[in-house]
């Protein structure tokens, strides 16, 4: 039996109701939910002794059921002559207090100020079916008679998908008219997440409108969401700002049923916020497995990523978290990382506060009551301590923190917070150091803020950092490029010329410094704050052999380019970030690989020097250019990829005469790498010629 109209207009129209009444009986009908899945926010809004008016209350049980747990002063009116029957009928004899009466909401007869509550089930939805001039005035009409019909103090309690126009209309009306505007999201029990069929895909929210009184010449509007039936409600600037906040919610829920009724949608995440502050306080990716065989304890699991190692390959990378997922044995695996600048006190509060909302993700056949596990990493959230945090005008906001390895060393890094899941620069901290920081955590792990005072840090700002000890695996790599010059068993007694562009905690060139004594660096660097940062929170220092200038890297090359009687480098290295993240390469700006400016590079380069690059970039067909424009102007370039991350090493000589990468030269190369990092794949392995 079809009881849909042919058009949305037929839901206004009053024979269409009489028909459809008649044609479904005395079969109740819900709209969003029954009263068990509504009672919740009910309760909160509606008291027991309140008189309360119900309209195009049709054949729903609702009112019934309110009435037998205690809310008897219940009016109904409905403009279907038929259902006002059917209910009198249905209702006459067992409650005998409640009234049903066939009226139109628009033309209501009731005196002014009759009743404390007007419930809405639906009705405002079925009634604004479109934005047309007749519909508007329709709805202006019925607004106005609520309006009418409440006390002061009273509440218009409209049960609601919250559709972008109903909620303009709704909400922009009621705020003209002084009125408190609040948004409840009806919270969804377990059982309804995971039922079989979901009846909608959006959520369902119900609008409470407060009458206040009339204040001549006030224009103070008050607009609020509440998330959760207990949760507390956040006071939003604007209506436009609650119509994001509504829409965000309802994004979410789209998501939840895509991925209840399938799997494998891609890359999902989605962000968390702190109820309080709006601010994002768990990342969330979701990661099928398909592969993974189904059985009844492999279908869900949540994964807490200790704070701090959200940068590491396996969490911080789509391919890394595949990888987590299928070793994990899940069909579905949801990945959680924390969020810098938010207090977390113990794994079990953590699962304690997702609990309830991860379950919303849960793949479609997993058993009702499922314990879902919560999976970690030595089983606790991590360490994770701001050391300082400041903007630079050219760089913009970072911060520096301390966090935990998982061989439990400390280790200092700098992030820029425009690319929060990218470390900029990390040093290790020495192992004294290390322990000041770890007391100096367990003494105020109840606070977890950062700190101002430099002499409360945990550790010394310049004077903890282990200098013999390179963090970054691209670093390494440039490193032993250098294995790639002539006589490199030689390196350590020949003078060396080199310039490094790109400064950031300054690990390269200090590196190169102190292992390297008959090095003379220049290394060029554009934001004044981050040679700050460096010299204060990573031990770096300039010396007679080692200069800093200020500038940029373009016109400093470009400037040395023009002088003839400038001496030449042996090596060029560029470590330079882009701060465009819509480039599709995030190193270096694509300016540093103009074939005019390689041109510049090249002459400054000695005939047997070598030119080193760190490239990341994720666009195939720009990286393909790139290594055509390199390429023309150096002719033997070779490619470092380095395993487990997106970067890659350009190693970039000008005689194609010359093998680069002989047997010998490679041996030395791995054996140099090697000593700055655990033993792995040979370069010989991953290295690949151009």
């Amino acid at each position: 039996m079809n009881l849909l109209p042919k058009s949305s207009k037929e839901f206004g129209s009053v024979d269409y109701w009489e028909k459809f009444f008649q044609q479904r009986g005395k079969k109740a009908f819900e709209w969003y939910g029954n009263y068990l899945e509504l009672c919740g926010v009910l309760h909160k809004y509606i008291k027991p002794r309140e008189k309360v008016l119900v309209i195009g209350c049709g054949n729903s049980e609702l009112s019934e059921q309110l009435y037998d747990v205690g809310y008897q002063d219940i009016v109904n009116i409905d403009i279907s002559e038929v259902v006002i029957k059917q209910m009198k009928e249905r209702n006459a004899g067992r409650r005998p207090q409640m009234s049903f009466l066939k009226m139109d909401m628009t033309q209501m007869e009731f005196p002014d100020a009759s009743f404390q509550v007007v419930l809405d089930k639906g009705t405002l939805d079925a009634v604004l079916t479109d934005e047309d001039e007749k519909t508007l005035q329709q709805v202006d009409r019925m607004l106005a008679e609520v309006g009418r019909v409440l006390q002061v103090g009273g509440r218009y309690l409209c049960i609601s998908l919250a559709q972008a126009h109903v909620l303009k209309k709704a909400v922009g009306h009621f705020s003209r008219e002084g009125w408190m505007v609040r948004v409840h999201q009806v919270a969804n029990s377990q059982d309804q997440v995971l039922e079989a069929e979901p009846r909608f895909s959006l959520p369902v929210f119900a609008f409470i409108m407060t009458k206040f009184r009339p204040v001549p010449g006030s224009a103070l509007q008050i607009f609020e969401l509440c998330a959760q039936e207990q949760g507390k409600p956040v006071r939003l600037e604007s209506a436009e700002r609650l119509a994001e906040a509504v829409r965000e919610r309802q994004q979410y829920a789209w998501l939840c049923s895509q991925l209840y009724r399938k799997a494998g949608l891609g890359s999902v995440s989605l962000d968390l916020c702190n109820g309080d502050t709006g601010e994002p306080r768990y990342t969330l990716h979701v990661v099928d497995s398909p592969a993974v065989k189904p059985s009844r304890d492999s279908h869900f699991a949540i994964f807490i990523i200790p704070q701090g190692r959200e940068t590491e390959w396996l969490f911080g990378m789509e391919e890394g978290r595949k990888q987590l997922a299928a070793s994990a044995g899940f069909r579905r695996l949801v990945t959680v990382a924390l969020h810098r600048g938010q207090q977390y006190e113990s794994m079990d509060s953590i699962q304690a506060e997702l609990s309830a909302r991860v379950m919303e993700l849960a793949p479609a056949g997993m058993p009702a009551q499922q314990q879902v596990p919560f999976l970690s990493v030595g089983g606790d959230i991590g360490v994770r301590t701001v050391q300082h945090q400041d903007c630079s005008p050219l760089s913009g906001d970072y911060v520096i923190e301390d966090v935990q390895g998982d061989d439990k060393r400390y280790f200092r890094r700098l992030i820029f917070l425009s690319n929060r899941n990218v470390v900029q620069s990390e040093a290790r901290l020495l192992q004294d150091a290390s322990h000041r920081a770890q007391k100096k955590r367990k003494k105020d792990r109840k606070k977890q803020q950062p700190a101002d005072n430099p002499e409360d840090l945990p550790a010394a700002p310049g004077q903890s950092i282990d200098k013999s000890y390179l963090c970054c695996e691209h670093h390494k790599a440039m490193i032993a490029g250098l294995a790639l010059l002539r006589n490199p068993e030689r390196l350590l007694e020949t003078p060396l010329a080199l310039l490094v562009v790109g400064l950031g905690g300054g690990s390269l060139p200090l590196f190169v410094h102190d292992h390297f004594p008959k090095s003379c660096i220049d290394a060029v660097e554009i934001d004044p704050c981050m040679l700050e940062v460096a010299t204060r929170w990573f031990g770096f220092s300039q010396s007679d052999r080692m200069k800093v200038h200020i500038a940029d890297g373009l016109d400093y090359v470009t400037s040395l380019a023009g002088e003839e009687a400038w001496p030449h480098y042996d090596v060029i290295m560029f470590d330079v970030d882009s701060k465009d993240p819509t480039l599709g390469m995030s190193c270096p700006p694509p300016a540093f690989v103009d074939q005019p400016f390689l041109q510049k590079v090249k002459s400054i380069l000695t005939p047997e020097g070598i030119f080193i690059l760190n490239l990341v970039c994720r666009d195939m067909g720009l990286k393909d250019s790139v290594l055509a424009g390199l390429k023309a102007v150096f002719p033997l370039l070779y490619v470092r990829r380095i395993e487990g991350e997106v970067n890659e090493i350009l190693f970039c000589q000008l005689h194609p005469e010359r093998k680069l990468a002989t047997p010998e030269l490679l041996e030395t190369a791995q054996a140099l790498e090697q000593t700055l990092r655990k033993p792995g794949k040979g370069w010989d392995d991953s290295w690949n010629g151009r």
